[in-house]
């Protein structure tokens, strides 16, 4: 990285962290520091397997640390390290940790959050789902400043996004989370020299998204075909969509795997009934038929 170039510690511990960070280093700008989440146990066996964020950071030869918790013992640990370092500013792009105030206070530029929607609209853990889910058009990503409340802080920059069409989610994420990383890029060196004028948010138009889970998948198949195609993009990563089928007094989850929205109509194409393997939609049909 060009030495002249603003050093940053990283936060984050998703896919859209990952897609961050590799915009951010075709762009010349690498973190010193990584901070992500512990290793969590995966598959049958259970294996401690690092996140795809630890992984990237090793494999670029950077920092990496990953705290259970952010408590006074890491937070007095770091700020000796971004001391030594000379690191003034902090960047977040989906963390799944709330950042103590302990810690918001800590670097002298502050920290900067990465947030795939136009605040004040969409604060909160899920913005990119929320907003297919709503068919919300008019997106965005801002650059902004962390406060003591959640996606509360001044705005350092926007950028408002137009969806004719939605893709899958991991599409979205993927052309969000580059967007947001240009936007940093574009402007940390002037917020560095406190040459942008940060601009408050409207919190009267706040509004709100809540943490998905596995039951959100659900779908009833004589919903419209639009909030069913929505559902689709929205949960295509996770928790992937399902239906049930009642057959007699048995009944089946089935997820769908694949499917397309077309003439207003959500053609499903391929599910994985629960127990069996992917197959066609229409074999489905054939072989769970009463």
């Amino acid at each position: 990285m060009d030495s002249a170039k603003t050093k940053f510690a990283y936060f984050g511990s998703s896919r859209l962290s990952v897609i961050v960070l590799d915009e951010l280093n075709s762009l010349g700008y690498v973190p010193s520091v990584i901070v992500t989440t512990i290793d969590k146990p995966v598959g049958r066996k259970q294996i401690l397997t690092p996140n795809e964020v630890k992984v990237w950071g090793t494999n670029h030869n950077i920092l990496v640390l990953d705290p259970a918790k952010l408590n006074d013992e890491f937070i007095n640990n770091f700020k000796g390290l971004c001391q030594k370092d000379q690191i003034e500013v902090y960047l977040v792009a989906s963390y799944s940790k709330i950042i103590p105030k302990a810690l918001v206070n800590l670097p002298q530029k502050g920290i900067l959050n990465i947030h795939p929607s136009l605040l004040p609209k969409y604060r909160g853990p899920s913005p990119l789902g929320s907003a297919i889910l709503n068919d919300d058009k008019e997106t965005g990503v801002c650059l902004m400043k962390i406060d003591e409340e959640m996606d509360h802080g001044p705005i350092v920059s926007c950028e408002k996004v137009h969806i004719d069409e939605w893709p899958v989610y991991e599409d979205y994420e993927e052309m969000m989370a580059k967007i947001g990383a240009n936007l940093f890029a574009q402007n940390i060196e002037k917020y560095m020299r406190s040459e942008i004028n940060l601009v408050e948010q409207n919190h009267s138009e706040a509004s709100y998204t809540k943490k998905f889970t596995k039951d959100d998948g659900k779908i009833d198949l004589s919903a419209t075909p639009r909030q069913n195609w929505l559902k689709y993009c929205a949960f295509h990563q996770w928790p992937q969509i399902y239906f049930i089928w009642k057959n007699k007094d048995r009944e089946t989850r089935v997820k769908i795997t694949d499917a397309i929205y077309s003439d207003d109509k959500f053609i499903i194409k391929k599910v994985i009934p629960e127990g069996s393997n992917e197959m066609d939609y229409e074999d489905f049909l054939r072989g769970y038929r009463d």
